[in-house]
């Protein structure tokens, strides 16, 4: 078998590389057409190459002139990590094995793809004042071949929606040209598509070798982003694109009056930017509309970030975009057309993929960026859109409860109780088994020297996903994350869909790891410590236990040992360093990873809670203390139980609790009083419904004004004043007079 611990630790099989195999690069679009190599196995060269991806999708390989093996990526309707076999004897046995990581196009880095250059006019091509030539780029390297062919393929989904006969499927539809040479650039003047060919709205463009058949699939390729093919539609469209798109938007709002409704089952929007940002366990940006990248929010006009649910719907699979301005105010679609939109399919799809609405992207483009095109881009009839699309304010939403532990090691619990334990060995964190979560973490020694330990490593499962564990490295600088023990690499990639869980590294010192609960985890490496954050949301109210504390909003009660007593004195370092001792998790449930002899030795074959290593409980306070010039009035408890004496530790403790102050600070809730609409006939000032908020309210020239002119939002929920409304001054005065004379 392909365990990957026995490299470190020595003891593999003979032919160890020669089946579990390694490859480079290790993933690629979901389109398919990557051409990677498998690292460490040799190949004769008249070996035929068959990779079977899933046990059930065939590409033809190659061996190259020096003995190297080569795959190729299939088209495949799903992301995440891809088992596939090798075949060196054209398919009769396969003897390798190894894992692709399917990648969303949306997050896939540019060099790996086609580019189109000036995308909005291939997509806005044919509406008034865009024409002209078309041009695209793609690095050559993508595609092996002196003359490539340059294809366009649509996608198309049949059946009735939410059946099993419900199917997506991309098809070659024609070549825009035929042994163009690959020189990495391409261009040409768009003419209307001829047959049926037109009523392929959404598509790509691949560039592939001129060597192979007229829409061969699966083979080496560089494809475009899939896009709205504006640029290809039928004569009609560029003779009257806005009435072209009302039909198309007409039809769309019919077909969304048969669908069942989707809305009720997503998650609302956090109310602030703050909130969205902090909430990591459930939102993270949207690359479409990112305040770290410049806020290019093309679909969201006047947003300045945007963050989408990170978990579909339940039953439809449905998805939640929640966008904000300058002033961290969400956006709502009833004052901008810039505003949040809910979302049928969910963007980056979701498990089991493969089936409408949860294929990755085309799902989404399908029922809800076309229909933004048709209703909103191409024609001014937004409000069709927005009628099925309307966006969630924040009333429903309840922030997450956060935790964290840090330091040598120092825990705050989701009930904010603060305490210290410098145990050494592996340890339950929080344990929900009524959510099947468990975070486990594990602390060794600061230094040879010192009775004072840290966090080293943390693990994690959700049910029956993945195993996800997050560790220090040697020399503690970076973090190392192992997936079911095999480490992995973000060389390539940020962001990871994994079996039962998301997993999101920016940089080595940066992990985030999310499941399906909603729960979330952030890793951050500093000083050569580890900081753990925990977020959970409110339904896990009274269900968790551990060193990071029972979640019920009472501090009183944190404190548990395993076998359900409450810790009496929390100011008794004695009596916490009993409770997390009762943590230490049992052999047959650890999650950690044992690749080295000192893991073995140290933690494996050892108890769990080392009896042997007793910590200083109490570090004398002084004012020549050359730590407490680093102390606050508000880390006092914690400063002076620096027991390794570590600026630096002292430093990273400092800064660790500081960023969970301002979690805290962004999580705090906020009340909504819900939209206020204007009155008919008038107009409104005001599009932040919070707390505190003001809505001034007016009626347009010959309309007078009933009601309350100026509302405000109230700690009740409520606004103020009464119903605004605008009746026609002449109606009134015809009432008036009519009724004198009677």
């Amino acid at each position: 078998s392909c365990h990957t611990t026995c490299t470190s630790l020595a003891n593999c099989c003979a032919d160890y590389k020669e089946y579990c195999v390694d490859i480079s690069p290790y993933s690629g679009s979901l389109f398919g057409g990557t051409d990677f190599i498998i690292l460490d196995a040799s190949f004769e060269t008249a070996s035929e190459i068959e990779c079977r991806f899933n046990g059930n999708i065939s590409t033809v390989g190659y061996v190259d002139d020096g003995g190297t093996g080569h795959c190729i990526s299939p088209l495949l309707y799903e992301t995440g990590w891809i088992p596939f076999e090798i075949s060196s004897d054209n398919g009769t046995t396969f003897t390798r094995a190894g894992t692709w990581l399917s990648v969303h196009t949306g997050k896939l880095d540019s060099k790996f793809k086609a580019i189109l250059d000036n995308s909005t006019k291939w997509q806005y091509y044919g509406t008034p004042n865009v024409g002209g030539t078309l041009e695209m780029t793609w690095n050559t390297s993508l595609v092996r071949a002196e003359k490539v062919n340059i294809e366009l393929w649509g996608y198309r989904e049949t059946g009735e929606p939410y059946t099993e006969y419900w199917l997506g499927e991309w098809h070659y539809l024609y070549s825009l040209a035929k042994d163009h040479p690959n020189n990495g650039s391409f261009s040409f003047l768009p003419k209307p598509a001829e047959n049926s060919f037109s009523s392929s709205e959404l598509g790509s463009v691949r560039v592939s070798s001129s060597s192979h058949p007229d829409g061969m699939w699966n083979v080496q390729a560089a494809w475009t982003e899939d896009h709205a093919l504006a640029w290809h539609l039928e004569e009609n469209f560029r003779k009257d694109s806005a009435g072209w798109a009302l039909d198309k938007c007409l039809a769309w709002d019919e077909l969304e009056n048969q669908l069942p409704n989707f809305l009720s089952e997503i998650i609302d929007c956090p109310c602030t930017l703050a909130q969205a940002r902090a909430d990591t366990g459930r939102f993270h940006t949207d690359y479409g509309c990112d305040i770290e990248k410049g806020s290019v929010c093309t679909y969201h006009p006047g947003s300045v970030h945007c963050v989408r649910a990170i978990q579909a719907s339940p039953k439809y699979g449905a998805g939640q975009q929640c966008c904000y301005d300058s002033t961290g105010t969400q956006v709502l679609t009833a004052d901008s057309i810039g505003g949040s939109t809910p979302d049928r399919a969910h963007d980056w799809g979701s498990p089991p993929y493969k089936k409408p609405p949860r294929i990755p992207g085309q799902s989404h483009w399908i029922y809800d960026v076309l229909s933004f095109y048709y209703c909103c881009l191409w024609s001014d009839n937004c409000h069709y859109y927005f009628k099925h699309r309307p966006s969630s304010d924040c009333r429903r939403y309840k922030s997450p409860q956060s935790a964290v532990v840090f330091g040598d090691p120092h825990f705050i619990t989701f009930d904010g109780t603060s305490y210290s334990f410098n145990g050494k060995g592996e340890y339950t964190l929080v344990i929900s088994a009524e959510k099947q979560l468990t975070i486990q973490g594990r602390t060794e020694p600061v230094t040879e020297t010192t009775n004072a330990t840290k966090l080293s490593s943390v693990a994690m499962r959700e049910a029956s996903s993945d195993i996800i564990e997050v560790r220090l490295v040697s020399g503690n600088s970076d973090l190392e994350v192992l997936l079911n023990q095999k480490t992995l690499s973000f060389t390539e990639q940020t962001w990871m869909d994994l079996y039962g869980a998301f997993l999101f590294s920016p940089t080595s010192t940066n992990v985030t790891v999310m499941f399906p609960s909603g729960a979330g985890v952030e890793v951050r490496q500093r000083e050569g410590t580890m900081t753990t954050t925990v977020l959970l949301p409110e339904d896990f109210k009274d269900a968790t236990l551990g060193l990071l504390g029972k979640m019920n909003g009472d501090a009183k009660d944190d404190l548990v040992f395993s076998n359900g007593s409450v810790v009496q004195n929390s100011s008794n370092p004695e009596e916490l360093f009993s409770f997390g001792a009762s943590w230490a998790i049992a052999n047959e449930s650890a999650l950690f990873t044992y690749d080295s002899e000192y893991l073995l030795e140290t933690y494996y074959r050892a108890p769990r809670h080392d009896t042997s290593f007793i910590p200083v409980f109490l570090v004398p306070e002084s004012p020549d203390d050359p730590l407490a010039n680093q102390c606050n009035v508000f880390m006092k408890h914690i400063c002076f139980r620096y027991v390794s004496r570590s600026p630096g530790i002292g430093n990273a403790t400092r800064m660790s609790f500081q960023s969970h102050v301002s979690l805290v600070e962004d999580l705090k809730p906020v009340l909504s009083c819900g939209w206020l609409s204007p009155p008919d006939n008038g107009k409104k000032e005001g599009t932040t419904y919070l707390q505190g908020a003001k809505v001034r309210l007016s009626c347009n020239e010959g309309y007078n004004l009933k009601g309350s002119a100026l509302r405000l939002c109230q700690a009740d929920g409520q606004w103020s004043g009464e119903e605004t409304r605008c009746p026609s001054f002449l109606h009134r005065k015809s009432k008036s007079i009519t009724s004198r004379s009677s």
